[in-house]
């Protein structure tokens, strides 16, 4: 593992500060955006770095937790309230999440796998459909 990658706290920090110079390129040529939600039960604002791609004008994420037994305490931040603020570089938008669905979840579930392939190994480690988030601008 590289030094120069970024995790956590201090990858929401270098970003914040570079305008994504630092942190908006990761892993395995994946791109990172920094999702900030309202805590379900605190209210407190809470921002994590997420691997993202495009559909058209908007950003979409996957709620996998490494295929963890349940849900990343962001989605259901996002599952209380749909609000939420998204930056990208230095480009900062407030978005709506929802979950896709049907034929589009099957076309973003394959985006998203070209984004960060391990997302199919996750989906077999748990029982939960891992859920593919649409940020819609707005």
């Amino acid at each position: 593992m590289s030094e120069n990658v970024l995790y956590g706290d201090e990858h929401v920090r270098r970003y914040r500060e570079t305008d994504g110079a630092e942190g908006y390129d990761w892993l395995k040529g994946s791109k990172i955006l920094l999702l900030t939600t309202t805590g379900r039960t605190s209210g407190d604002e809470t921002t994590a770095p997420l691997i993202f791609a495009m559909d058209g004008d908007n950003p979409v994420i996957v709620a996998s937790k490494g295929g963890a037994p349940e849900h990343p305490g962001w989605y259901k931040n996002l599952v209380k309230n749909p609000a939420a603020t998204v930056q990208i570089k230095g480009e900062v938008f407030p978005v709506r999440a929802r979950d896709a669905e049907g034929e589009e979840y099957d076309r973003l579930w394959e985006l998203m796998n070209g984004e960060w392939p391990d997302y199919a190994e996750y989906q077999t480690k748990t029982d939960r459909k891992i859920p593919v988030v649409v940020l819609e601008r707005g």
